[in-house]
């Protein structure tokens, strides 16, 4: 089942390959080595999840996925610096990165941060740039940066990793350790179907679904995380296992036990495809990536 989903996928990740290659920000003399690690990272082999369910969102409620495409490439820009800065020793520690060394491991600690730094302030440059987003009205285009920075900063992606790093070594509730996942995973892949559900023109009613939708599988998809760190296979997912016992982290696994998270991340896949039982047909796709993010190997 997981090979075929992959396979149906392909499509949508050669669409966001050739969109990053287009956008991707042009080197000068002084940057050659920063856009290095940028390139690096960007391009290591991705799933392309977030800019997927982007470009699904927008098609989902009757929109053009080429005017998703920007704003699909910021989110995995946004997505790639937060793996750079994830990885550096002050965090995670982690040595490798599908399959490739890490990028501070490549290049240093220092072009590391400089690396990630540039992804992320990048995407905001290309949301609002004029040119490339020259059929999406400015309003709409400050509701993207909005929903964007809000899913990044402090009340989303930035919240979760502190929280993460409070909670090492410690003994924390499950409604603590669904805190970090809602805002340190969860919150980035409910904005990619939130952005992508505004740049097609969705009604409110169909972008609230589309963020309950995004909700529940990115807790879904955290707990899959999770999983994998006990039962996967080091070589299949191109980065090490059993790291988050090693560092005391909290996990689903460690306080449900295995077979429980795998009885939640069902139900809240099946939560998920309720939330989107309004776009009928047209959910499909949706649907399809949600049950991959749950079963994938990697």
């Amino acid at each position: 089942m997981v090979t075929s989903l992959v396979e149906g996928l392909k499509k949508y990740q050669r669409y966001v390959e050739g969109a990053l290659q287009k956008y991707f920000p042009l080197a000068d003399p002084y940057t050659r080595q920063v856009r290095k690690a940028m390139e690096y990272s960007l391009f290591a082999g991705g799933k392309r999840i977030r800019p997927i369910l982007c470009l699904m969102a927008c098609k989902a409620v009757g929109g053009y996925m080429i005017d998703a495409l920007p704003a699909a490439c910021a989110l995995e820009y946004v997505h790639t610096y937060s793996l750079i800065h994830d990885d550096l020793p002050a965090l995670d520690n982690d040595d490798y990165r599908r399959g490739h060394l890490s990028c501070h491991k490549k290049f240093g600690e220092a072009t590391a941060i400089l690396a990630g730094d540039a992804l992320l302030t990048e995407a905001f440059s290309l949301l609002s740039r004029k040119t490339v987003m020259k059929k999406i009205p400015p309003a709409t285009r400050l509701q993207l940066i909005h929903e964007l920075a809000r899913a990044a900063g402090v009340q989303g992606m930035i919240a979760g990793q502190e929280a993460d790093l409070e909670a090492e070594k410690k003994k924390i509730s499950l409604d603590g350790l669904q805190y970090i996942h809602n805002h340190k995973t969860g919150a980035l892949i409910a904005a990619s179907l939130v952005c992508g559900g505004l740049l097609g023109k969705g009604t409110t009613r169909e972008i609230g679904s589309l963020r309950k939708f995004g909700e529940k599988i990115g807790l879904a998809f955290q707990i899959k995380d999770d999983l994998l760190n006990v039962e996967g296979k080091a070589k299949v997912m191109g980065k090490g296992t059993g790291t988050d016992e090693k560092m005391a982290k909290a996990t689903y696994p460690i306080l449900m036990g295995l077979d429980q998270s795998r009885t939640l991340g069902k139900t809240l896949l099946d939560e998920a495809n309720q939330a989107i039982r309004i776009f009928g047909k047209k959910a499909l796709p949706l649907v399809q990536i949600g049950t991959y993010i749950l079963f994938r190997e990697k």
